[in-house]
């Protein structure tokens, strides 16, 4: 048997490469969530966001609330209403101001279907700017 000088076994070589199997898994999964991330970016809501600069508005646009109570009834600004009364009084104030806002009102128990002859009054009688009045959540419900 011979002695040499540098005799090194197989087993205790050092390993001169680096291990690329994580460095790709990691790459992968980052590829992955940057696919998934970016259509979500995309999808995001149009707002019509204010401009800065110019003069601010001297007043705030007009509005008219109507209300409409659980057993259908309607109000005009607090002031009850008949529903065949509606349609004159939302011309007479879209002949007044067409950008007129209709603020509706309506008990969480009014059927949806009456919630759209309202709008679709409004609708017809000139006014289109509606917004839609809620009450919020109390902080402690989800």
């Amino acid at each position: 048997m011979s002695m040499h000088a540098f005799d090194v076994d197989d087993d205790d070589d050092l390993m001169n490469e680096i291990n690329m199997t994580p460095f790709i898994d990691v790459m992968l999964v980052l590829l992955i969530v940057f696919l998934v991330a970016v259509p979500a970016i995309h999808r995001a809501i149009a707002i019509d966001l204010p401009q800065a600069g110019g003069n601010a508005p001297a007043q705030r646009p007009a509005h008219v609330s109507v209300s409409v109570r659980a057993d259908g009834a309607l109000f005009w600004n607090n002031e009850p209403v008949a529903p065949d009364a509606l349609l004159q009084r939302v011309r007479k104030t879209a002949e007044a101001d067409p950008q007129t806002e209709l603020h509706l009102e309506a008990d969480r128990k009014v059927p949806y279907e009456r919630v759209a002859e309202v709008m679709s009054t409004a609708q017809a009688g000139g006014l289109t700017r509606i917004g839609f009045v809620t009450a919020p959540k109390p902080s402690g419900a989800r």
